[in-house]
């Protein structure tokens, strides 16, 4: 009887082992760019995603990837936007594009931080945490720059969220699935389901997980904002937040790119990154 727990405690690891050697590898740290796209309109959960995306690369497992952060990559959605620039400005510098403010300059802006990555035989990866008529009007214009590029291999969007595919327009929402390697995973506000669930009303103890005083200063801004904002003048009210909780949802698809989509929840998220 020992000696068949043994076994099986052996095969047990075994299978793990080819499980964690065999897992896809999606982001090349080494060459590829990460594109963190938040559209801020109208639900203020983009405003804490923004905060927990600069978390992650201000840890040092992903202190070395090559990111940019753009704002204002709504869709077809009324409602209005939640200003971020403040948020922004403190966790990127000058690591980010406004695009609420001029879309078309954006789109350029952004067009040549993709170019460079592309032409150094890196590869595309954008998390929208939100819509993808921003992701579209990108795409279109490296295409005209680099018509030779095959999108299906060099350019990825991650989607999490059904509703942010309602709200984008159908011109743009087919052309994304249609031409680039397009992903969507479950939703992010849910735990258990495959993708981590990073919204909860109850957790409001991050300031007792952080050790990084940088860290610290842009959730506090981050919670401060949320709280200004949410569902004032029409816009979404977003219960968990209303609560004192934190939602940071659309950064499971940051997750899912970066391969640590294994998280499960808010806690275990702060547990791993939040130093």
């Amino acid at each position: 009887m020992k000696r068949l727990i043994q076994f099986g405690v052996l095969l047990s690891l075994s299978f793990l082992l080819i499980s964690f050697v065999n897992k896809p590898k999606r982001f090349n740290m080494d060459k590829d760019l990460l594109l963190g796209h938040f559209d801020c309109k109208t639900d203020v959960d983009d405003i804490h995603s923004a905060a927990a995306f600069y978390m992650l690369f201000n840890n040092k497992e992903f202190e070395k990837i090559n990111f940019h952060a753009v704002a204002g990559t709504y869709g077809v959605q009324d409602g209005l936007y939640v200003p971020p620039n403040e948020l922004f400005e403190l966790a990127f510098k000058k690591n980010w594009t406004d695009a609420h403010k001029d879309f078309d300059k954006a789109v350029e802006r952004v067009k040549k931080i993709a170019l460079k990555t592309l032409n150094k035989n890196g590869n595309i990866w954008i998390a929208d945490a939100g819509q993808s008529d921003f992701s579209a009007a990108l795409i279109k214009a490296i295409l005209k720059e680099k018509p030779e590029i095959d999108l299906t291999k060099r350019i990825n969007i991650v989607q999490h969220s059904e509703w942010n595919e309602k709200v984008t327009s159908e011109k743009s929402l087919n052309y994304v699935k249609n031409n680039i390697s397009y992903h969507k995973i479950p939703d992010g506000n849910v735990v258990g389901n495959g993708s981590p669930g990073l919204q909860s009303s109850d957790f409001n103890q991050w300031k007792s997980k952080i050790n990084d005083e940088n860290l610290d200063e842009i959730w506090s801004l981050a919670v401060e904002i949320g709280q200004k904002y949410n569902g004032v003048d029409g816009r979404y009210n977003n219960e968990a937040i209303g609560k004192g909780g934190l939602d940071f949802s659309d950064i499971c698809e940051t997750c899912y790119i970066l391969n640590i989509d294994d998280i499960v929840d808010v806690k275990d998220f702060f547990n791993r990154y939040s130093y």
